[in-house]
């Protein structure tokens, strides 16, 4: 009999994009796959594409409210009750917490994946400061943890939401070299600026659109583009109205969500990602592993991306003149310093950010 192995998110975007090496290796090890993540355009391919079985969890990512978190709960409790898995990885803060707490009660053996502290780190509120609290007790009774970067975990040992258990850093979700291959940049065009996200507050999407602005008003020749999901299930989500008066001033071009970035990093000569606060983020290792440097806030998980003034470069958080700073910096190189700072950053992908380092730590964690 195969055994089973549960993976759960907030998104089924998420679990294929980020997890699909790990859901292909696992099921070439003959287990059954089992993804529980709300129901979205990639449920269905994680199935057809990947062998995987998809069970839609009812979870909104952004809600608060008791009745909807209880709901969600008892589907979490049901579900693995039916199917007795032989381990869980969670991924995402809500499902670490949730369904961390759920297999701790029912006995079920679980690794936590901390890829960023997410919002109830970045605001400090009553109710945050009691999810932290929980998320604490969970990651205590975990058989392993994963983190991304050093920063966060000295934050979870700090606040004692470690316990005894045991620990792993990892290079983020790692980056698939072969999957992203390098490309020159482009002499020709202007400057060409992308930011790949999830539309939200917290990425830092206002900073890049004031920024785009404030170079455009500067009469700089750039192009910058956003690219990611509208109506994002998060408190911070941005507005399609928001977006639209961005494109009506000529800030820059929105080319919605893909599922395929890499045409996309290949148009532009720099990656731009103004986050809050991330684990690892895994748009700045793919556009590294195609020889694009970024710019990225000075913030845990970002600054870990990049080696500053050799892969890319910083800005302070939550400043667009800062940001905008940056990006006028990397205009004026010339395409020499351009390119070499591309080609150092597919070098460092190729040194320390493999795909299978990651792949085969969870693999680690499966029972005998």
């Amino acid at each position: 009999m195969k055994s089973v192995v549960f993976l759960s998110s907030n998104t089924s975007w998420y679990l294929y994009n980020f997890r699909r090496s790990t859901i292909r290796s696992l099921r070439e090890q003959r287990k059954r796959v089992i993804c529980l993540s709300p129901p979205d355009d990639f449920s269905q391919r994680l199935v057809e594409e990947l062998g995987a079985e998809h069970i839609s969890l009812p979870l909104d990512g952004k809600s608060t409210g008791a009745v909807q978190e209880l709901r969600s709960l008892r589907y979490i409790w049901k579900v693995t009750r039916e199917h007795r898995p032989d381990f869980v990885f969670n991924f995402t803060v809500k499902m670490n917490i949730y369904c961390g707490l759920v297999c701790a009660l029912q006995k079920i053996p679980f690794a936590n994946n901390i890829s960023g502290l997410g919002t109830a780190f970045i605001h400090d509120t009553w109710l945050f400061r009691r999810v932290r609290q929980v998320y604490g007790l969970v990651n205590q009774r975990a058989r392993h943890l994963f983190f991304q970067n050093e920063e966060d975990l000295s934050v979870f040992r700090d606040q004692a939401m470690l316990g005894a258990t045991p620990y792993t850093l990892l290079p983020g979700s790692g980056v698939d070299l072969q999957r992203f291959q390098a490309s020159p940049l482009s002499q020709s065009g202007p400057i060409t600026f992308i930011m790949i996200a999830r539309l939200l507050g917290d990425k830092g999407v206002r900073e890049y659109a004031e920024a785009c602005g404030q170079l455009k008003a500067q009469g700089l020749e750039v192009r910058c583009l956003l690219v990611g999901p509208l109506g994002v299930s998060n408190r911070t989500a941005i507005t399609r109205e928001e977006v639209d008066r961005w494109v009506t001033q000529g800030w820059l071009e929105y080319l919605g969500e893909t599922d395929d970035v890499r045409p996309l990093i290949e148009q532009a000569h720099v990656l731009v990602l103004p986050s809050y606060r991330e684990g690892m983020p895994r748009t700045v290792l793919e556009a590294a592993a195609m020889g694009r440097p970024a710019i990225v806030t000075d913030v845990p998980g970002c600054r870990h991306a990049i080696e500053p003034d050799v892969t890319g470069w910083l800005c302070k958080v939550r400043s667009a003149e800062s940001l905008a700073q940056q990006m006028k910096r990397v205009f004026e190189l010339n395409p020499f310093e351009r390119q070499r700072a591309g080609d150092a950053a597919r070098r460092r992908m190729k040194e320390h950010f493999s795909e299978d380092r990651v792949v085969q730590a969870y693999l680690d964690c499966l029972p005998n």
